[in-house]
């Protein structure tokens, strides 16, 4: 059974780039064989994770080449004394791991490293969190800022961290000596919980109050109900703000909105600048693909970058994913990345919903607004039909899988005018409540008819 195992290897190292074959494949090794089963060792958990992610498939079209398209690949991680053996040319024969090349460097300040790779020029621009990005930089530039802290509100995946870590490579870029710590809410309670049992609580009080010139604390909700932490955190801040020293915040929550957070804590956060960070509307998820596509330097189609992001909405991690999957999907399938395989993707990351049809909202709209089909059609600009198209062409985009082509179509109008009118639409949701509730009322019109 080995000798098929090292077929399979060279199936695919035809098939795979070199770097890839080399990096994933090439240091797998086959251990034994049972009933319907090859059992391949990996050298450590972060191995054999990646190749069950991303290799899964094309390791399973591969065994089938060999003619074992009955057996289960299972892979396992190898003890270090195994992986000494097989791996004979794997170590530099001082026990220490080989470095891998060309990985961004870190910087390391306080409990954790900060990502070279965050900094400002490499953060993508909108309207969803252009001001976040102004305040950032004024701060990291000491320019134009005179508050002590920045809270950056902002749920998963939306770029809050990108920002604090760019506030600290700009800090430190500028000034190298600076003592920028950055640190989650939970090390920090960890780090004082070790300090009260060792007896070292007046460094750690040192460390944060006196010897910190830049405090980056990340995930702030997760004070909630450590109370001892709370109070401790409530004196730093005091002595960092006295002393004129900056603090950054992130969390999906604000500080009033954290349960079971103390109102003298509450108090200090909110005694900054509080910046929130939205979901990236259409053009800035554009952006977005086009610079990481840049970044991972793939040449990304126009018309499959507009397509992923009229589909892709959730956050930045969806987008990244999303294109990471096309272009595997492109080089291990030998598909061309057109729109066909963006589809596939697409259907992949995003779990199948009921889906309307544009006719149909139509009908609900008119009926709600008392107008015909031919008037919602219409160039009228009048307010009693432009508004309710609005509408329409806002639940459309959120209720059917359509492409804004179709969907101008149907409303005899063009790409620019549909994203217009549904970002005019969202934006009068969070600050007309009358008009909340109407395309609340109709959306559960909609929801009624697809259940």
């Amino acid at each position: 059974m080995q000798t098929d195992w090292n077929h399979v290897k060279e199936f695919l190292k035809e098939v795979m780039d070199e770097k890839s074959y080399s990096l994933w494949v090439k240091p797998l090794q086959f251990i034994d064989s049972g009933e319907g089963t090859i059992c391949v060792g990996c050298p450590n958990k972060f191995s054999r994770n990646w190749v069950q992610e991303n290799y899964s498939s094309l390791f399973h079209s591969q065994l089938s080449k060999a003619g074992l398209s009955d057996h289960k690949l299972i892979l396992k991680v190898l003890p270090n004394r195994e992986l000494n053996k097989l791996l004979p040319y794997g170590g530099n024969g001082n026990g220490k791991q080989l470095t891998i090349p060309n990985m961004p460097k870190k910087i390391r300040v306080g409990e954790k490293y900060l990502k070279a790779r965050f900094t400002f020029d490499k953060f993508v621009v909108g309207e969803c969190n252009e001001f976040a990005y102004l305040v950032s930089q004024a701060l990291a530039d000491d320019s134009n800022f005179s508050y002590s802290s920045l809270f950056l509100l902002a749920k998963t995946g939306l770029g809050k961290s990108h920002l604090i870590q760019a506030i600290g490579n700009s800090i430190l870029q500028k000034k190298p000596t600076a003592k920028v710590l950055y640190i989650t809410t939970e090390d920090f309670t960890n780090e004082m919980i070790y300090a009260l049992k060792n007896n070292q609580i007046e460094q750690f009080k040192n460390k944060y109050r006196k010897v910190c010139d830049v405090l980056l604390l990340e995930e702030l909700h997760f004070l909630g109900g450590k109370e001892k932490t709370q109070i401790e955190l409530g004196y730093t801040l005091d002595s960092l703000f006295n002393d004129e020293k900056r603090v950054i915040f992130t969390s999906p929550l604000k500080p009033e909105e954290m349960p079971g957070m103390k109102k003298m804590l509450i108090s200090r956060l909110a005694s900054g600048v509080m910046t929130s960070i939205e979901k990236p509307e259409f053009h800035t998820r554009l952006k977005i693909l086009k610079q990481k596509a840049i970044e991972r330097k793939i040449s990304l189609p126009e018309d499959v970058a507009h397509f992923l992001a009229e589909n892709v909405t959730q956050d930045i991690r969806q987008l990244e994913g999303s294109l990471d999957s096309l272009n595997a999907s492109s080089f291990f399938l030998k598909k061309k990345m057109n729109i066909d395989l963006a589809t596939e993707i697409v259907k992949q990351l995003i779990p199948a919903k009921h889906l309307a049809r544009v006719e149909d909202i139509q009908k609900i709209v008119c009926k709600y607004f008392k107008i015909d089909i031919e008037a919602l059609k219409s160039k009228s600009r009048k307010k009693i039909i432009s508004y309710p198209r609005k509408i329409a062409i806002y639940l459309s985009r959120k209720y059917t899988d359509k492409s804004l082509e179709f969907i101008g179509r149907s409303f005899n109008r063009n790409h620019s005018t549909v994203l217009y009118d549904e970002e005019k639409i969202k934006k009068n949701i969070k600050i007309d409540s009358s008009i909340r509730r109407e395309v609340e009322f109709l959306c559960l019109q909609i929801e009624d008819r697809i259940a």
